[in-house]
């Protein structure tokens, strides 16, 4: 089971865009993935068409109440599932405040919750307790970025948070990627940040370093209108939009993630079980 935390303190960079239909194209090619909503905003759990309304059981029972993640799960669509999270769970880092060994809460967890071959963990835009779980549950650190100046402000500190959860609490962490977001290829600006992020980390090779062997992957996310439809109407960009860019974009990523060769041309007429691997492991 591969547990990847999704993860940028800034906002609007597709960071929730990217949890859920990287999820959702994972589970096309047969993988079982589990989507954890650790943001109280519940931008993953709404894309996924459930309404956040406190009712019934989320992330925050789990984490502060210690429910099982099976008691919360839900089926979002065919190998896809999802934990949600509500507003509630704005109130955790507050009531976890005290709570001795806090941030391996979620680790926990996960160790008695082993029958998937992903998740994915969708953090919220900041470095708190619910992201500090989720670095302390993952074993892999994808971060997404928008190929823009601002983007790289803030990096350094989000590599420096990495490397503390490594060095005091998870040795096992890495990051293992970026993926580049919301992206126009064709512009200058872009292709600098692309070059400055990629020299950045050649750079940190052999350095004892959480990142030192994280790669940029090279499926980019281009901008695309279905993309931002998708999660008003409740779904991911496989149950809305198949055959546009961005399932196209996201398939390509998530055959890179497997190590393996997305298809050379897309179209129409291209399913996902071109993709789909002879085995699932």
């Amino acid at each position: 089971m591969r547990r990847i935390a999704i993860l940028n303190q800034k906002g609007g960079v597709g960071k929730t865009t990217t949890s859920v239909n990287l999820g959702a194209a994972l589970a096309r090619t047969g993988r079982r993935v589990s989507l954890l909503d650790l943001d109280p905003q519940a931008h993953a759990t709404t894309h996924l068409g459930i309404e956040p309304n406190g009712q019934a059981p989320s992330i925050y029972d789990c984490l502060v109440d210690n429910k099982a993640l099976s008691l919360a799960r839900r089926q979002a669509e065919e190998n896809l599932w999802v934990v949600p999270s509500d507003i509630d769970l704005a109130a955790a880092e507050v009531e976890l405040a005290g709570v001795v060994g806090r941030e391996v809460i979620l680790r926990d967890l996960l160790a008695t919750d082993d029958s998937f071959d992903f998740v994915l963990m969708d953090c919220a835009p900041s470095l708190g307790v619910l992201t500090l779980n989720a670095l302390c549950a993952a074993d892999e650190v994808f971060i997404p970025l928008q190929p823009h100046f601002l983007a790289l402000h803030g990096l350094s500190k989000l590599l420096e948070t990495t490397a503390v959860v490594a060095k005091r609490i998870n040795p096992k962490l890495r990051v293992t990627a970026v993926v580049f977001c919301l992206c126009d290829t064709h512009t200058r600006l872009a292709q600098e940040v692309e070059r400055d992020i990629e020299s950045f980390l050649a750079n940190s090779r052999g350095a004892n370093v959480p990142w030192s062997q994280a790669i940029v992957f090279k499926s980019r996310i281009r901008r695309n209108i279905k993309l931002a439809e998708a999660p008003s109407f409740g779904k991911s960009i496989y149950s809305y939009a198949p055959t546009c860019n961005g399932a196209e974009d996201y398939l390509a990523l998530a055959m890179e993630v497997l190590g393996e060769t997305p298809p050379t041309v897309f179209s129409a007429k291209v399913s996902v079980e071109t993709a789909m691997p002879a085995t699932v492991s």
